[in-house]
């Protein structure tokens, strides 16, 4: 009866749209009055879930993309990617699609880079000829790149859940990441076609050059992170420390175009950002030891496998629920919530958890542009002024590719075992 209790306040609180962080919260705080346990439990799993060593990367990785964003690379990556790709038709919308692609290595987060670029690619779209609700759809569709090509801060949460290693989880998403934006260049390719967008003139290889070395040191820094977790020199916590110091020394004194009296305003708002994930993951870890207790991953694993032990059945169930809790949910929450009881279920049928854990965070990604919840399309709609209908129904042809990609994902695992197995050896 208990946990009625618990998923009922956590739904209710929910619907009521109390942030996701508070509902885990409450419905947790809920259980514990209603069982009579002491409320202390509260703060003691709060801090054992924030008290992770590899957590610590987030604040590192997300000081870097700040102080990179502030210091001119935005600019710069843009005017990369409009070289390489904006001579094609539809090849603003590719622009934005690589550009993603690119800021990704840098952010690792999809609200940051739709943040970061939605102002300058979905005006500079418009101006150009593009309707202000594909502009919108593309920018929200593709940021869900970034968090799959490394660095990536829902990767650095299942490592933390899982003990995976972060490195091996880093370079398990960049293929996949790499076949979403490739999807997704397609897609504004077919789409131009279609609906007459407009191209842009070729630009010559001198442009070509003068943009990459623009750009050289702002791309560079996906080349530290993964260099420093290839060779060993670093851990991942170690990397992002020095990610966020070369992010510091590009902007303010390569670019300089970071001014160093905003620096202090760049760290604070990248520590309310960092805190407002690491509340997150502690009551989420609260809220998932309530789980854990009345054996809900247990009852879950016997009730699909009472249904199938086949793989691909499995498979395609657990991609079903992630794309049905990604529609609602944060995609942090789902993960603390969901990766461990439903890892324990892929595992049980033989599917390996590095594969897992890659389509699983993927599933989740895609729920980042899925309406009714999807945050990135509320971002994109409102840096357009647009409404998120016409958002939503230009969003669904790359809703598919992505889906497409999820699907050879899932079945095809060297998609997202390859590259780690041969970079790092097996697990």
């Amino acid at each position: 009866m208990d946990i009625f209790i618990l998923i009922g306040v956590f739904l209710g609180t929910l619907v009521l749209g109390v942030p996701v962080a508070i509902c885990l919260g409450l419905s947790s705080l809920a259980y514990i009055l209603v069982a009579g346990l002491p409320v202390v439990i509260i703060p003691q799993r709060m801090f054992a879930g924030m008290d992770v060593f590899v957590l610590l990367c987030i604040p590192g990785f997300i000081l870097a993309g700040n102080l990179m964003n502030s210091g001119g690379i935005t600019e710069r990556i843009i005017r990369l990617a409009n070289a390489l790709v904006g001579w094609m038709r539809g090849g603003l919308a590719m622009t934005n699609v690589a550009t993603s692609m690119m800021f990704g290595g840098v952010s690792g987060t999809a609200v940051a880079d739709v943040a970061a670029t939605g102002g300058v690619l979905i005006n500079g779209m418009k101006k150009s000829g593009y309707t202000a609700q594909f502009s919108a759809a593309i920018t929200a569709a593709s940021s869900t790149v970034g968090p799959m090509i490394p660095p990536s801060v829902p990767m650095i949460i299942v490592g933390a859940l899982s003990g995976i290693s972060v490195g091996q989880l880093f370079l398990a998403g960049a293929v996949p990441g790499v076949l979403m934006g490739v999807a997704m260049a397609i897609g504004c390719y077919l789409l131009a076609i279609k609906n007459d967008f407009p191209r842009q003139k070729w630009q010559g290889f001198r442009e070509l050059f003068t943009a990459f070395l623009g750009a050289f040191w702002a791309l560079a820094m996906t080349g530290l992170i993964l260099g420093g977790l290839l060779t060993g020199v670093a851990t991942p916590t170690e990397t992002a420390i020095v990610a966020s110091a070369y992010a510091f020394i590009v902007g303010g004194f390569v670019y300089r175009e970071l001014p160093m009296r905003k620096v202090p305003k760049i760290v604070i708002n990248s520590a309310i950002s960092s805190a407002g994930i690491l509340a997150l993951v502690g009551f989420a870890n609260v809220f998932g030891s309530i789980l854990a207790s009345e054996r809900i991953p247990q009852m879950l694993v016997t009730a699909v496998l009472n249904i199938t032990d086949n793989p691909i059945l499995v498979i395609l169930l657990i991609n079903t629920l992630l794309l049905i809790v990604g529609m609602f949910m944060e995609t942090i929450a789902a993960l603390i919530i969901l990766f461990v009881p439903l890892l324990g279920l892929a595992t049980s049928v033989g599917i390996d958890p590095v594969h897992f854990a890659t389509f699983a965070v993927l599933n989740l990604m895609i729920g980042l542009t899925t309406p009714p919840v999807g945050i990135c399309l509320f971002v994109a709609a409102n840096i357009a002024r647009v409404p998120l209908g016409g958002v939503i129904k230009a969003v669904f042809p790359f809703l598919l590719s992505n889906i497409i990609v999820l699907l050879m994902v899932s079945y095809y695992p060297p998609l997202a075992t390859w590259l780690p197995t041969t970079l790092l050896g097996s697990n």
